[in-house]
């Protein structure tokens, strides 16, 4: 039988995103959060029994039934093909909406497995998904960055094993972080939806099964030779037998209306009762009043499968409460997020693809505090609305990280390396497996000099009693090299020099806890550079120009520009321009030259937001004269 799930205090209504962010770390630490359960203890969740529901009928003998959901070890689960790993979140920008007092929503770049992993137990009242459908691996990449296409390649590896494999994974995780009144939401095509449901019963339960809606939309007709394909599918599960359930109603329908015409109830005709005092029939799990995001839509993003905010409208309302918290773990473009944030939600988001996330924020950013067309008013405001936090696991911007202080980047460092701190030492900084560890300085100007060697091995041998030792920096100096060379050979002390390295690490030591773990988890370390952002533009009409950034580059090896935004009215906060978020064009390549017309000549401030495929952003402002 699989152990008992942890038992743990449910979150308070004003602590629902996660622990505190810097748990265990100075007090005026924000950049990262270290919040990982232990390694020796991986969390579990209870899978239902279901005996009745398996039990084979005698007149059959003795068949195999397979009561776990695929790839489930019944003891360490998913631990075993997905081992855990330790690693920091980094906050790279804090988006603010004027409300520090409140906690941020937050917003995860990263593979959502492990940022999942990292999450409480029993804090989330809602989760929707809209998981790569099994229909095409080509068709599943939207964005196209490095870490999206690697992704749908481990899921499309092994065919539908595999898929329902890398999803348990996932619903587990997901099953764990749900409220006893939670309900995860999972939206699907014809060609997995089957599969994943008998998965689903055994994670949650063929009792906790709540409906199957079917999503009925219009689109172009096919002269393909069967029916026309023309809905999608969502499972609903809770999590226990009590849910939180918000009765959503449709409008009473003409025949209904037409067949109660003229009879009397309490001295008015039902019609009029019908029409005046129902809130209408209770909705049916067939919905075909909510179309794709098509043509001029001003919701319209740009990528094919952006679904539409009607559907999470009527989700989100009808399974959770105000100040509930909402979460999607494959967030895309940020539909859940942008309706569950306009409901009066709280939310959490996370993509795996650098150019999701940076389109969700943009997205969310304009809903609160600028409408499209250059108005100054405020288009949808929150009140409160709080901040968002944008945090990165695993792929971490360098630049960020050389601006904190000596002792911020220490517990990063420490941290990323899967040690833990020391108690205040000036020359020893914290431990792995008991070996002490050194970390150089924060900015990449200053590297380890053969003073601060010497220091460190006179401090293992001489205060640690220790013969060995390991120094992290991003570099070191030729003359610190040489020294932990003498050092070796002419004593029983050895220093480890361990470089960090710019996106790839080239130290193998320093990412051992990862690959050691699973060989294919070398590329979930990286650190990041912003690339180069070079722009040029020209007057190509009345008030109109044409900007490029075609010479702009990845500073990323392997790298290369894949998104680009345009802010043409910045005020402070980036909010793109209706149209320039995400734009494409032939073979889906990012469109690299745009055109606009401003409103009127005069001043204006401009704002460039870029990223490459590696998970690099960098925003370039600037002024010009509109003539």
């Amino acid at each position: 039988m699989p152990r008992k799930e942890k038992k743990q205090a449910r979150s308070s209504p004003g602590n629902n995103l996660g622990p505190e962010e810097n748990k265990g770390t100075v007090p005026e630490l924000e950049e990262f959060s270290q919040e990982s359960p232990p390694l020796e203890e991986p969390e579990t969740t209870v899978l239902p029994e279901q005996k009745e529901f398996y039990k084979v009928p005698r007149r059959f003998g003795s068949i195999p039934v397979d009561e776990l959901p695929l790839g489930c070890d019944r003891e360490k689960q998913y631990y075993v093909i997905y081992p855990r790993i330790s690693l920091p979140f980094q906050r790279v920008e804090r988006i603010s909406f004027g409300h520090p007092e409140f906690e941020p929503n937050r917003l995860f770049f990263g593979d959502n497995l492990h940022v999942m992993r990292m999450l409480p137990s029993n804090s989330i009242d809602l989760i929707y998904i809209d998981p790569p459908f099994f229909s095409g691996k080509q068709y599943n990449i939207i964005f196209g960055d490095a870490n999206e296409v690697r992704s749908f390649s481990d899921i499309w590896e092994g065919g539908m094993p595999g898929y329902l494999t890398w999803m348990n994974a996932r619903l587990l995780e997901m099953k764990r972080l749900l409220k006893p009144d939670g309900t995860i939401y999972v939206h699907l095509d014809q060609h997995a939806v089957h599969y994943v449901k008998v998965e689903m019963d055994k994670i949650f339960g063929y009792d906790a099964f709540r409906n199957e809606i079917v999503w009925w939309y219009r689109r172009w007709p096919s002269t393909a030779p069967l029916f026309q394909k023309d809905h999608d599918t969502v499972l609903v599960y809770d999590k226990g037998k009590a849910r939180v359930w918000n009765q959503p109603y449709q409008a009473l329908s003409a025949a209904t209306l037409k067949r109660f015409k003229g009879k009397q109830v309490r001295g008015e005709t039902t019609k009029e009762v019908l029409e005046n005092n129902s809130p209408g029939a209770p909705m049916h799990d067939v919905w075909n009043d909510i179309n794709h995001v098509l043509g001029a839509n001003p919701e319209r993003i740009g990528y094919p499968t952006q679904k539409p905010e009607g559907l999470l409208d009527r989700i989100i309302s009808a399974s959770s409460n105000k100040g509930g918290v909402v979460a999607d773990f494959f967030c895309g473009g940020g539909t859940t997020p942008a309706v569950a944030q306009r409901l009066n939600r709280r939310w959490i988001a996370c993509d795996n693809s650098r150019i999701a996330v940076a389109i969700t924020a943009d997205r969310l950013t304009k809903q609160v505090m600028k409408p499209e067309g250059g108005s100054k008013t405020v288009q949808h405001l929150i009140t409160p609305t709080p901040d968002i936090s944008v945090e990165h696991w695993g792929i971490y911007e360098v630049p960020s990280l050389t601006k904190l202080s000596n002792v911020e980047f220490r517990q990063f460092v420490i941290a990323a390396y899967n040690g833990r701190l020391a108690s205040t030492d000036d020359a020893v900084h914290g431990y792995k497996d008991g070996v002490p560890l050194y970390v150089g300085p924060a900015s990449q100007d200053e590297k380890v000099t053969k003073d601060a060697v010497l220091d460190f091995a006179k401090a293992l041998v001489t205060k640690k009693g220790k013969n060995r030792g390991t120094m992290l920096a991003w570099s070191f100096a030729d003359s610190a090299v040489k020294a932990s060379q003498r050092i070796e050979a002419e004593s029983s002390v050895t220093v480890d020099l361990v470089k960090i390295a710019l996106v790839q690490i080239e130290s193998h030591e320093f990412r051992s806890h990862i690959v050691s773990r699973h060989k294919e988890y070398a590329d979930l370390l990286a650190f990041i550079l912003p690339p180069e952002v070079r722009i040029s533009h020209k007057r190509v009409g009345p008030k109109t120009y044409e900007f490029d950034i075609s010479e702009s580059a990845s500073m990323n090896p392997g790298g290369k520009v894949m998104n680009v935004q345009w802010d043409f009215d910045f005020e402070g906060r980036f909010a793109s321009t209706r149209g320039y978020s995400f734009i494409r064009g032939d073979k889906g390549n990012p469109t690299l030259t745009v055109t606009y017309e401003f409103p009127g000549a005069g001043k204006w401030k401009v704002a460039c937001k870029v990223q490459d495929d590696r998970g690099g952003e960098k925003t370039e402002v600037f002024d010009m004269s509109v003539s």
